[in-house]
């Protein structure tokens, strides 16, 4: 386990250096259009807040690339989080004129410094610490609540935690490692995961280890079409992966010997026009015909994820099971989600991780609906890899 901040003590007046994921989407005229990553780091903020220490943020905005590109400047970002916070939120333009503002900073204060990416030293690949060393003089301690991007080596994520300590977690960092630690390693069985996306190459890692830890195994969305290829069957124009029919097999005999239930959808939704106007009807999984591709799960599929999902006691889901952005093609993941949140009212514990599968949780549903809501795609799809994230493993071991 990793110290988080209540392990610190008393830290009234010391300066908190605080890693965050505030990577929201603004639109046109700058104006943030969703805040639950902001919402997310405000227990943090006011726990250290409330314990008197001085807030330095530091957080991403986009992919600059290591230039000064104002287009990715965060100054909108603070002035929408004074709202958050009821006060103003400090701005820092740079981290060469970082310090005097740091000095006037009152105790419970909050700064946020410019976009971290404006550096190219944040996502060197080497072992250079200079950047790392420049940053550590903010701050008396540091603090990682960007679960986000703790799959990133980057300065703020990883280097500077071996230099400025102590180094710990924040509270949304702690609960997103808790909640993904307890599914993988000590769920309450029967264990469900609902694997979809579009990739067998993207999930190989998660498939093969999950396979160690389930009970059963829900293949869903584009995936499934090689699997289904792999056994000899029709897919049409269904998105699939030659060179992964091998994959798809092995996954099969993996599951097999371990007494693995893989749950695979046996009828599909399919259409010849993508954008939904065309001809969609439904199919035998294995009986599409050319010209058409299958976007979604059928009614028998649906019919068979919920009954497993309802008798589960742990679900994990990374990925969708149809292409629910378009609504034509969203009922099948509708489906799932809502299996999903009446096993978690039946006190099953769920988790949601990786982008897609949020975005669909949040489309359909509250996040409070489900027991966790990952707020990191990448991140929470290393992790279920079973991959040592460089953000977490950086910081001090209770």
């Amino acid at each position: 386990m990793k110290k988080s901040i209540h392990d610190l003590g008393d830290i009234r007046g010391k300066r908190a250096l605080v890693r965050v994921d505030i990577n929201v989407p603004l639109d046109e005229n700058k104006n943030v259009t969703d805040d639950t990553r902001i919402q997310a780091i405000v227990p943090t903020v006011k726990f250290l807040k409330d314990k008197g220490a001085k807030i330095i943020l530091m957080a991403h905005l986009g992919r600059p690339k290591g230039e000064r590109n104002m287009e990715f400047s965060l100054a909108p970002v603070a002035k929408y989080m004074s709202k958050v916070f009821g006060e103003e939120i400090v701005f820092i333009p740079s981290v060469e004129e970082a310090k005097p503002y740091v000095e006037k900073l009152g105790d419970g204060q909050i700064a946020l410094l410019e976009n971290i990416r404006f550096y190219k030293a944040e996502e060197a690949k080497d072992d250079d610490m200079t950047f790392a060393e420049e940053l550590a003089k903010l701050g008396d301690f540091y603090v990682n609540d960007a679960f986000g991007a703790a799959h990133r080596n980057h300065t703020s994520t990883a280097k500077l935690a071996k230099i400025l300590k102590p180094a710990v977690s924040g509270l949304l960092m702690e609960k997103e490692i808790r909640c993904l630690s307890q599914a993988l390693d000590n769920p309450t069985r029967p264990f469900t995961a609902v694997v979809g996306g579009a990739k067998v190459s993207s999930k190989i890692g998660v498939l093969e280890n999950l396979l160690d830890k389930v009970d059963n195994m829900i293949i869903g969305g584009g995936m499934a079409y090689t699997f289904v290829k792999a056994n000899g069957g029709k897919i049409g124009n269904s998105i699939c992966e030659d060179d992964q029919l091998d994959v798809a097999k092995a996954i099969e005999k993996k599951a097999q010997e371990k007494g693995v239930k893989l749950v695979m959808a046996t009828d599909v939704l399919v259409t010849d026009d993508f954008s939904g106007n065309g001809t969609n009807k439904f199919v035998k999984i294995n009986e599409i015909p050319d010209g058409f591709e299958g976007v979604d799960a059928g009614p028998d599929s649906r019919k068979a994820f919920a009954e497993v999902l309802k008798s589960s006691k742990t679900i994990l889901m990374n990925g969708p099971v149809g292409a629910f952005e378009n609504p034509k093609f969203a009922e099948g993941t509708k489906a799932v989600l809502e299996a999903i949140v009446e096993a978690t009212k039946a006190g099953a514990t769920s988790v949601i991780g990786g982008g897609d599968s949020v975005s669909a949780a949040k489309k359909f549903f509250k996040a409070e609906d489900f027991t966790h809501v990952s707020t990191g795609g990448g991140a929470s799809l290393e992790f279920i890899e079973g991959k040592v994230l460089p953000g977490v493993a950086a910081l001090d071991d209770k």
